[in-house]
């Protein structure tokens, strides 16, 4: 036996020690620790560089590889010996995906970001007649809101509708504008505002009527890329400067499009 092959069974012996304490399964973690490497790479891996990533020794990487591969869990070349995910790995992605619904993920976000800043945060959703609040969360620091739950929104009046026009097909938002008044609709961005949201991954805009309030919304993207719904808050212009409601919610909206599969 090589000096590394003992250290590796030394700690093995250790990690088994290990499960019995902490009552978990050690060799499930380090498995688990693989399939995520494969996961996050952008194609096929040789042994040596597994390794090297999951922090093992190569026999170590070998074995849980080929118990893996016996479980279909990951793929191996027969040409090149590199490594990647099986199909058992898919169809387990591709089921997990079929069980998520962004919008509650979303709502789950902005429940909780509701509790953390002096906003009203919610979802809305894209339907035949605009962009439409379908979950409010009221602050308990943050009595006014000028929306409600089921409230269709302006297209061009509102940060919602902004953030759909630069991310959704132009001919589905046509159809809207022909759809909303004037009156209720607003006037059409100007050049470089759609771009600039885009860059920007989210937008804000002060109430008409509430000088004193800021809307503010971004974008959550579905596994193949589309816009599925956008998280949006509205608060006092002062209060979401001083607590970064902008950068909050990007980030939010960041989490709920990874959570639900986007990229």
């Amino acid at each position: 036996m090589s000096l590394t092959e003992f250290e590796e069974s030394a700690d093995e012996l250790s990690d088994a020690a290990g499960e019995k304490r902490a009552g978990i399964i050690q060799s499930v973690s380090i498995a688990s620790r693989f399939l995520t490497i494969l996961a996050a790479s952008d194609g096929e891996l040789p042994l040596v560089e597994l390794a090297r990533r999951a922090g093992t020794g190569r026999s170590t990487a070998h074995r849980y590889m080929q118990s893996l591969v016996r479980e279909g869990l990951v793929a191996q070349d027969q040409v090149t010996g590199c490594y990647d995910l099986g199909p058992t790995a898919l169809n387990i992605g591709i089921s997990a995906l079929k069980r998520i619904d962004p919008v509650a993920v979303a709502g789950r976000h902005m429940k909780a970001m509701a509790s953390r800043v002096a906003a009203s945060c919610g979802v809305a959703i894209w339907t035949d007649r605009g962009p439409t609040i379908v979950q409010w969360y009221r602050s308990a620091r943050f009595a006014i809101s000028t929306v409600t739950l089921g409230d269709v929104l302006p297209l061009d009046n509102t940060a919602c509708g902004l953030v759909f026009q630069a991310f959704m097909p132009p001919e589905r938002i046509e159809a809207v504008r022909r759809l909303q008044p004037d009156a209720f609709r607003g006037r059409p961005p100007v050049p470089g505002v759609l771009e600039t949201i885009r860059r920007a991954g989210g937008a804000e805009l002060n109430e008409r009527l509430f000088s004193a309030l800021t809307g503010k919304a971004a974008p959550v993207f579905d596994v193949y890329g589309e816009i599925c719904c956008v998280v949006t808050t509205v608060s006092f212009v002062e209060t979401a400067e001083s607590e970064g409601h902008g950068a909050a919610l990007v980030e939010a909206a960041r989490q709920v499009t990874v959570e639900s599969g986007g990229a």
